[in-house]
This record gives structure tokens, sequence and C-alpha cells, in this order.
């Protein structure tokens, strides 16, 4: 993993710190070929240079997201972009997080992807890649 991701994990409150260290390890399991950094302040995990899954810390917990996950047609990633085509999932404890619910959206992240890469150059069009 990262090293500025595991000192953006570090520097989360404790109960925090332990989810964003479950979802970072879990992640880099699941999705190994990934490229993963800190993009806009946040742990992101990338295949071929497009977004695929991420966290960040807001009001509400830690917040994992899926750049395609409307796609996936899972009911756990219930909060749902109004611009693009993500999803979301929110915990505040280590307790609430569902390792086989992970691994199988880390599996529809790596099968169902939108062309977040060049949504720019497309002037904010999104294409289907998978």
């Amino acid at each position: 993993m990262n090293k500025d991701i595991q000192a953006y994990n570090v520097a989360q409150e404790p109960g925090h710190l332990v989810i964003c260290d479950l979802l970072a390890h879990e992640i880099c399991r699941g999705l190994p070929e990934a490229e993963n950094k800190i993009w806009h302040a946040h742990p992101v995990w990338f295949l071929d240079g497009n977004p695929i899954v991420g966290y960040s810390i807001q009001k509400r917990g830690v917040r994992l997201m899926f750049w395609s996950g409307k796609d996936f047609d899972e009911p756990g990633l219930n909060v749902e972009g109004e611009k693009f085509k993500d999803a979301s999932v929110f915990y505040n404890h280590l307790s609430e997080l569902n390792l086989l619910d992970l691994q199988r959206w880390l599996e529809k992240g790596r099968g169902i992807q939108w062309d977040y890469k060049n949504l720019v150059k497309r002037k904010g069009k999104l294409e289907r890649l998978k």
C-alpha cells in the first residue's frame, strides 16, 4: 500500500483509523493490480488510470465510494451520486463492514466501469468501458 495512504489512515481518529486500515488492506487484496494513491486528498484505487474505489472521512462517517457503483445493482451501496454513476456506503463502526459485500463490490468494480479518466476530454460525458 502507498505510504501516503498509510499516513492518511494514521491521521484519522481511532474509530475511523481501524475502518480505513481494513478498507485499504481489503481493497489492495481484492484489486492487487490497481494503482493506489492519494487523489483529491483521499485514498483512491485505479485500474488503467480509471478511478474504481476510494474512501474519505466525512461528517456521516467513513465513506466508501465506487465510481461506477450505481450499475452494481447492490442495495448496500445506497448513497448514490446525482450527476455521475457513483454509489457509496458510510461506516461508523468496524462491525458495520461486511467483507463478503466488499469483495463482491470490488469484483464488480473491476468488471463494470465508466470512463472517468477521460471525463474532461469528453466535456463531462461518461462512456461505458465494461
